[in-house]
Formats: C-alpha cells, sequence, structure tokens
C-alpha cells in the first residue's frame, strides 16, 4: 500500500460512531459582505483624505502668490512714485544750473493791488 491510500483507510476506521474524526477540508478563505463594505468605506475616506490635501496645498500656493501679487502691486507704485519725485528733483537742478536761468535777473515787487 502507498502512503495516501493508508492515509485513507485509517480515516474510515475514524468515521465510525463516538469516535474522534479527523477530517481535512480545505476552506476558500473569503471576505463577507461586511468586510468588503468596511474595506471599501476606509478606502473612500483615504481618497477623501488624500484629496483634501491637495486642496489644502493648492489652496495656501494661491494665498502665497495672491500676497506675493499685491506686494508686486504695492512696489509698483511705489516705483512710479519714487521715478515722478526723481524727475522733479532733476528739473529744478537743471532748472538752477541752466545757462538761461543764471542770466535772468530778479522781479521785485513794484506796486501792491488794494481792495
Amino acid at each position: 500500500m502507498t502512503y495516501s491510500s493508508t492515509m485513507a483507510a485509517n480515516r474510515q476506521n475514524y468515521n465510525q460512531k463516538n469516535k474522534n474524526v479527523i477530517s481535512f477540508h480545505k476552506r476558500a478563505k473569503t471576505l463577507g459582505p461586511v468586510s468588503n463594505t468596511v474595506i471599501l468605506i476606509v478606502l473612500a475616506c483615504l481618497l477623501g483624505l488624500i484629496y483634501l490635501t491637495q486642496v489644502v496645498k493648492t489652496n495656501t500656493y494661491g494665498a502665497q502668490l495672491y500676497a506675493s501679487q499685491q506686494q508686486q502691486t504695492q512696489l509698483e507704485s511705489q516705483y512710479t512714485n519714487l521715478q515722478v519725485s526723481s524727475a522733479q528733483l532733476q528739473s529744478l537742478d537743471r532748472v538752477q544750473n541752466n545757462q538761461v536761468s543764471k542770466n535772468l535777473s530778479q522781479v521785485s515787487p513794484s506796486a501792491t493791488l488794494n481792495n
């Protein structure tokens, strides 16, 4: 007898009444409907968290971009104001140092107006 046939013969002896029964059943391990539902809910929550983190990152970068744009517009307006001030100051120096303005004579008021 081979090994498998002797094991089968031994199992037949235990199948009698009031005897220990040894049986080998191969059970397929599957998940039930509740386990599947729980796993799907957990996966949906994970996907939601990933989505929320991406949205928060995008909003943070958007806020930083908005602050940078505000600072840029403020600096541009300050730059234009400085350009105007520089032009005004340079024009006064040019007028004072101009040869034509040096040759002009100062005029004093000759009369006053009475109301």
